[in-house]
């Protein structure tokens, strides 16, 4: 566990390095397209949440702060927290909170497998794909377990396995013939650690949690308002920028035009939409 000069201990180092670095600022820079992308799966997750108007919520990994944002208009006599690794995402939601007007939410700067959260302090925890990504999972949901007072509600969606997910298969199909890409990893910190769905059992349980539940989501994820915006974004993501930097240029221009027309395949009248593939994940604490 290595200190943080300005803040808390964390555990997670590496995902505090790449969440503060070169990923946080990609994030950042695109976080409205990363949350149009996602916008589908967060009336479900709050749906599923069944948070009350005096609810006290906590929001594992809030990013840029929607859900949380969303998560305090519903707890309107309540309060919202959300937590995240990434200073540049947080100050992204304290914008966005304070541009809502919203005066009974807060963000904390905090690794959620060791940030020292109050006992049974809320009755409702909360994740939009911010929950995947512990070095230790047993020891986060054991934290967080004991951050939610006796019978409180956790609700949270995380990525189904690679191949269930057609805009990463969309993506990887694509780049296949020009670039060499890793395998994902299904049990490290990452989109796909928690894809299993028994592994999320089998951690709820052992934390504490009983009730679970777990239902597949499959919503369309939005990659642009059109073609040019579509390509822009996904330049950016994890394999295609991998072709960026590792390929010479005409390999490039061949494995772009390829994702191109793959993409081109689910341009509609809202843009470009491609399937996706979730897990929600509901449960309650003993």
């Amino acid at each position: 566990m290595t200190p943080d000069a300005d803040g808390p201990a964390v555990a997670n180092v590496e995902q505090a390095e790449a969440w503060n670095g070169d990923d946080g600022r990609h994030w950042a820079d695109q976080s409205e397209r990363f949350d149009a992308m996602l916008a589908r799966f967060t009336p479900v997750l709050l749906e599923a949440a069944g948070i009350p108007p005096g609810g006290r919520v906590l929001d594992i990994g809030c990013g840029a702060g929607v859900t949380t944002c969303a998560a305090a208009e519903v707890a309107s006599d309540g309060a919202a927290l959300g937590v995240d690794l990434s200073r540049l995402l947080l100050d992204q939601a304290r914008r966005r909170a304070g541009s809502q007007g919203l005066d009974n939410v807060r963000f904390e700067w905090a690794d959620a497998q060791v940030h020292p959260f109050p006992e049974a302090a809320f009755d409702t925890v909360i994740s939009r794909f911010g929950i995947m990504f512990f070095a230790d999972p047993a020891a986060a949901f054991g934290n967080i377990a004991r951050a939610v007072a006796p019978r409180g509600r956790l609700a949270f969606l995380c990525w189904q396995r690679p191949q269930e997910i057609e805009w990463t298969v969309t993506l990887r199909s694509a780049l296949a013939p020009f670039v060499d890409l890793p395998e994902p990893d299904l049990h490290g910190p990452g989109p796909y650690s928690l894809s299993d769905p028994q592994r999320s059992r089998d951690l709820l349980a052992a934390s504490g949690f009983d009730d679970v539940g777990v239902e597949s989501v499959r919503e369309p994820v939005s990659l642009g308002g059109d073609m040019a915006e579509a390509m822009a974004f996904v330049e950016h993501m994890g394999p295609v920028r991998s072709l960026l930097f590792t390929t010479d240029p005409a390999t490039r221009a061949r494995a772009l035009d390829a994702l191109r027309e793959a993409l081109s395949a689910h341009l509609t009248g809202d843009g470009v939409r491609v399937g996706s593939a979730a897990w929600l994940v509901t449960a309650r604490r003993s």
